[in-house]
């Protein structure tokens, strides 16, 4: 079943291919994370453009089956600037979702800022507006939860919600100095593998 829904400053498109009993999340940033991201000020506006990186769908496939909701948070402010509209937003992540779906890859919601980055929102990252509402709507324990993503907001945010967070960084994306309280990884791949790892060693 999909829905659209505004809650406050937020825009929420979920689907739903599975329901779940389970309250922990792995939050997950959109671009360089799921998809492949637009150069540099640059934004992924036309579905053509929209490519699935390809160790997402294993990725998120491993963690739907360890028992965790996907939750994509995403700050998109290509839509405060005019360059694309909030309905087009939602058709690009329609396709995000029915090409992973495809790929047997289930995000459970998918929940977006369009705000500019000088909007007082409680929503865009680093602030913890999305992981907090997304964890009322889905009631996720934040402290048993994760977020992954390449830029710092997303480890600050992430951080601000309760949640451990892992870093992907490469030489094109270096390590920020101050990365002492997050993990990094490589890919997607490989910080869902240290999850899974750390699930196992807690059991």
């Amino acid at each position: 079943m999909e829905t659209l829904r505004r809650v406050g400053d937020l825009d929420i498109y979920s689907f739903r291919g599975v329901e779940h009993s389970v309250n922990r999340a792995v939050f997950l940033d959109r671009d360089g994370v799921i998809n492949r991201k637009a150069p540099e000020g640059e934004y992924i506006l036309l579905e053509k453009d929209f490519e699935i990186l390809p160790d997402a769908p294993a990725a998120i496939r491993s963690l739907s089956e360890a028992g965790f909701l996907v939750i994509v948070v995403t700050n998109q402010r290509c839509v405060a600037r005019g360059l694309l509209s909030e309905a087009g937003l939602q058709a690009l992540h329609k396709t995000m979702l029915k090409r992973l779906q495809t790929s047997g890859a289930v995000v459970n919601a998918v929940y977006y800022c369009p705000h500019e980055a000088d909007n007082r929102c409680a929503c865009r990252k680093p602030k913890p507006g999305m992981f907090l509402k997304a964890a009322s709507d889905h009631a996720i324990e934040l402290t048993a939860s994760w977020m992954i993503g390449d830029h710092w907001s997303d480890v600050e945010a992430g951080n601000a919600a309760g949640c451990r967070s892992i870093l992907l960084a490469d030489a094109a994306h270096p390590v920020p100095p101050t990365h002492d309280h997050c993990k990094v990884a490589a890919s997607l791949s490989k910080a869902v593998e240290y999850i899974l790892q750390h699930l196992e060693s807690a059991r």
